[in-house]
């Protein structure tokens, strides 16, 4: 065994669940940047998207490019079918997706495919889809996958008009459910925000959680740029 492989397995392994507060804000964009930087600073990574909604038809099968770009950061050799066990051909709800598909959705199937990931690399992230409350089926939301996995949340916000106010809302129905935070990151998705640092230092006051992270809006949106906005110590901090 190399120092290498001999250091990582002696490291913590640590998951977390990433969560946004709206579709569109960033989760895949934040997801991939933290694996790098994590990577970065001596981790092996690995990733799952359980659930994608919105997949191209490929030699292959179904493809989502969210899913892709987790695999493609990743220091874990996992197949696609590992990361996105639920690939579902049309951009809409999930719950609908699968309904159009004849598929079934459920928390304790996900959690199943999830497991046998979760202690596979020393930072892992499971990425939901849309928001907390995206349903799975008539009784269930994604919120009861990180449930079942116990997994604490990243909370990606994204810093646009009314991004205050989808933040608190997450935040307290995460918290209700009896689901830790274990921080938040400002993605910052429109280009021109008025009063942004005041927004920003809004969130800072009424979340009582870390700020991981403020990721301006990009141009350059590759995962190594994006990681360059988490230092050392935000990983440090996440694998305590």
């Amino acid at each position: 065994m190399t120092l290498e492989a001999a250091t990582s397995k002696a490291m913590p392994k640590k998951a977390f669940f990433i969560t946004g507060t709206d579709t569109n804000v960033g989760k895949t964009l934040i997801a991939a940047g933290l694996l790098v930087a994590a990577k970065n600073n001596g981790l092996t990574t690995a990733a799952l998207k359980p659930v994608a909604a919105g997949c191209e038809k490929t030699d292959a099968g179904l493809r989502n490019s969210d899913a892709l770009l987790l695999q493609s950061v990743i220091t874990q050799k996992l197949d696609y079918d590992q990361i996105n066990p639920y690939a579902l051909e049309s951009a809409i709800a999930p719950h609908i997706a699968a309904q159009q598909e004849k598929r079934s959705l459920s928390a304790d199937r996900l959690s199943g495919f999830c497991r046998g990931v979760l202690s596979s690399a020393n930072f892992i992230l499971v990425e939901g889809a849309g928001g907390w409350r995206v349903p799975l089926n008539a009784r269930e939301t994604l919120a009861e996958l990180a449930k079942n996995l116990d997994l604490p949340v990243i909370l990606v916000v994204g810093v646009r008009l009314g991004c205050i106010n989808h933040a608190l809302l997450t935040f307290e129905a995460i918290v209700r459910d009896g689901v830790a935070v274990a921080g938040w990151v400002a993605n910052c998705v429109d280009a021109d925000i008025p009063v942004l640092q005041e927004n920003i230092d809004s969130l800072r006051t009424r979340l009582p959680v870390p700020c991981l992270g403020v990721v301006p809006f990009l141009v350059d949106t590759s995962p190594d740029k994006v990681a360059s906005y988490f230092d050392k110590a935000v990983i440090d901090h996440l694998m305590q």
